[in-house]
């Protein structure tokens, strides 16, 4: 079969992460507390459908789409894990400061990443530049503790995670409907 017959498997990756995103960062704003629907969404969308859009990236000779897919859902399966494995007393739990190297390190890659995407739509590019401004803002928050950069860091990122569900209902609707029904900002 050709790669250009299969279909995109980029609109479940961005769902996946979008969804992820905004549910996260509405807690990060402090709008309600952590639960198990932030999670199950961070293991099952955001963590695995991101895995399995990457993984039909590399099918599709896509090493941008797979690195991103698989990576991000790995880092939504490593998220998880590092809020819920102390609390089932398997492992202590990391400190903040520890917890902003971990989500400045994230923040980096995502920058190279964003790189990546300026040979892309202006939807993309978006995605990733907000993505590395709110890993960034993470870092930040828990290396000085402070609430107000936590929130800050969750209004944006609400906002990157909406124009990810954003990107990736255009490429559906545009894809369905063979022309620009949601505009992305062509290349």
């Amino acid at each position: 079969m050709k790669s250009d017959t299969l279909a995109n498997p980029g609109p479940l990756g961005l769902m996946g992460f979008g969804m992820t995103t905004v549910l996260l960062n509405i807690h990060n704003a402090g709008f309600f507390p952590i639960s198990s629907m932030i999670l199950a969404m961070g293991l099952f969308y955001g963590g695995l459908a991101q895995i399995i859009a990457g993984i039909l990236e590399f099918r599709k000779g896509n090493t941008f789409g797979m690195t991103a897919f698989i990576s991000y859902g790995h880092f939504w399966l490593t998220l998880v894990a590092l809020i819920v494995m102390p609390k089932m007393g398997w492992i202590e739990a990391t400190p903040e400061t520890f917890m902003g190297w971990y989500l400045f390190l994230w923040g980096v890659f995502t920058m190279f990443m964003f790189f990546g995407t300026l040979k892309s739509n202006k939807g993309l590019q978006f995605v990733f530049a907000s993505l590395t401004v709110l890993f960034f803002l993470l870092a930040a928050r828990d290396w000085t503790g402070s609430v107000l950069i936590g929130k800050i860091a969750g209004f944006e990122g609400i906002v990157c995670g909406l124009s990810a569900i954003y990107l990736a209902m255009a490429e559906v609707l545009n894809e369905q409907y063979d022309k620009s029904v949601l505009p992305i900002g062509q290349h």
